[in-house]
């Protein structure tokens, strides 16, 4: 059933039963006045209205659902952990200096410790969440209720315990969950294309979601999606600005205007090396951002074999 057969049932339903009613009042009582014979806005009404908006807000058509088999998350998994760790389980848990966040798993997913926030999202807790609700045993490190703040306070607290049973047992798990991380990875690319859709200027919203379903065609564009939503986020935080200008998947998105489903893939590479190297002239000085420049650039240079 349709969002919006659904509503009409919701309505139609209320509809009756106002009827009925009314038409027992008939019967069994005076005639309703005027004032009571009014149409009442019920919860039903209230339920369809909010239905109705967020039918309007985001399309069903608008969540793309992109099916891969378990060998492809798992290959796409060590793909992202060979791109962020070099593929080694020490590269599991790191913390670049300069940083206030740990970098964990193969997508260096942010752990903020307690009281610290920054301009980045923290995905690590929801990968936990994730990962938890899949069946799989977590370490004692990450147990308990509710979603855990980074228990080491410092790079060099961390750096301290890089071999402590706590930081043995964490790399251990993330180690034997490639694939579940992969999986998270996916639904976080499914869920981004609405929210990406809703920052982008009504004039570019249709080009946005072309160009997202123009990657999906093809194993590689949809690998180039999961890894760069990933690498460098969704965009529609205008938080992660320079000058108010984004070098995330929103913003690779809008610079792409192709329509051949077999050159996505390149187009997406050249787009991305020019809004990161953007994002690097744009940066604060004293984030020394050039010095991760070429490595970025390597990385969405493989997307084409470049």
């Amino acid at each position: 059933m349709t969002i919006s057969c659904f509503i009409k049932r919701i309505l139609r339903a209320d509809s009756v039963k106002l009827v009925a009613a009314e038409t027992g009042t008939l019967i069994n009582k005076r005639r309703p006045s005027r004032t009571e014979r009014r149409p009442r806005f019920t919860a039903c009404h209230f339920l369809a209205a909010v239905l109705f908006a967020a039918l309007i807000a985001f399309p069903p058509t608008l969540v793309q659902a992109i099916t891969l088999s378990h060998a492809d998350v798992l290959r796409i998994g060590k793909k992202i952990w060979q791109n962020e760790c070099n593929g080694t389980i020490a590269g599991l848990t790191s913390w670049n200096a300069g940083e206030d966040f740990a970098s964990l798993g193969i997508g260096h997913f942010i752990w903020y410790p307690k009281g610290r926030r920054g301009p980045f999202e923290e995905s690590f807790p929801k990968v936990v969440t994730f990962i938890s609700k899949r069946g799989a045993k977590l370490p004692t490190l990450l147990m308990g209720v509710g979603e855990k703040p980074c228990p080491w306070n410092s790079r060099t607290e961390f750096l301290r315990a890089q071999h402590s049973t706590e930081m043995n047992q964490l790399r251990q798990f993330l180690a034997d969950t490639i694939d579940l991380q992969a999986e998270f990875l996916m639904a976080r690319l499914e869920s981004a294309l609405p929210k990406m859709v809703a920052e982008a200027e009504p004039s570019d919203r249709d080009n946005v979601k072309a160009q997202f379903e123009r990657l999906t065609k093809t194993p590689q564009g949809r690998y180039v999606l999961i890894d760069y939503v990933n690498f460098k986020g969704e965009g529609v935080l205008h938080t992660e600005r320079y000058q108010g200008q984004g070098w995330r998947l929103l913003q690779v998105l809008e610079a792409m205007h192709g329509t051949s489903n077999s050159g996505a893939v390149d187009e997406f590479s050249r787009a991305a090396k020019a809004v990161l190297t953007r994002r690097v002239q744009n940066s604060p000085t004293e984030r020394h951002e050039s010095r991760w420049l070429s490595g970025w650039i390597r990385r969405v240079n493989s997307y084409n074999g470049g």
